[in-house]
């Protein structure tokens, strides 16, 4: 799940959570990247795709860069608060990998550059989140 307000950077994000996923094995058929207008959106379109019953964990990513308003404050609250929200009404892991960043420079650092990747790591923690309730409802 990947928000397009700053794509240039949200894909370096994609980039980074598939290739995560791919790492984790993954099959590549069964990597979906489904693109929603901006951060504050993302629960929304997360909660649709997890109460489908077609995916086993889904990593949400995006970048919200702080602005001249507070704007950036509601907006990366709402979209964390609403990730979280979705995860624990459906039960399947829905992973926070949105930058909020006070700078555009602090935001391509965080995606892929000396601070890591956001993507990537949401994506491990989805793929680990999702052996976890696995193991869980295995018994």
């Amino acid at each position: 799940m990947a928000a397009r307000f700053n794509e240039r950077i949200t894909k370096r994000l994609v980039d980074g959570a598939v290739h995560a996923f791919a790492a984790a094995g993954v099959r590549s058929s069964d990597i979906e990247v489904h693109w929603v207008p901006g951060s504050f959106e993302l629960p929304q379109a997360a909660g649709h795709l997890a109460r489908s019953g077609r995916y086993r964990a889904i990593a949400c990513v995006g970048v919200v860069i702080r602005g001249q308003t507070p704007h950036f404050e509601h907006v990366a609250r709402e979209a964390a608060t609403g990730i979280r929200e979705v995860a624990l009404a459906t039960g399947v892991p829905v992973t926070f990998g949105v930058i909020t960043a006070l700078s555009e420079e602090q935001a391509w650092e965080r995606a892929g550059g000396d601070v890591g990747n956001r993507g990537e790591e949401a994506a491990e923690a989805a793929v680990e989140m999702g052996e976890f309730v696995a193991r869980v409802h295995r018994g």
